[in-house]
């Protein structure tokens, strides 16, 4: 299994014994475990993001209409005719 080696200040290092002794695991499991609860949420973020995208460009016509005030001028920023 790949490995990565990972600098951590003194005070850095002393907390994360501290909390994986108050958890009863190992320092090496509490890191793994952060990064795994990271990279989950980094994900459902992305897909959540493109779920919104999805929808609101699917529903693009309805927002228009809906709220007027928030379409862009015709032929400013972001636009081309």
């Amino acid at each position: 299994m790949p490995a990565l080696n990972v600098e951590f200040s003194d005070r850095e290092l002393e907390d994360l014994r501290q909390i994986a002794k108050e958890r009863g695991t190992s320092m090496k499991a509490l890191v793994r475990e952060a990064a795994a609860a990271d990279i989950a949420r980094h994900r459902a973020l992305k897909e959540g993001a493109e779920a919104f995208r999805q929808f609101f460009t699917a529903h693009a016509a309805e927002f228009a209409t809906a709220f007027p005030e928030d379409e862009p001028a015709a032929g400013g920023p972001g636009r081309s005719r």
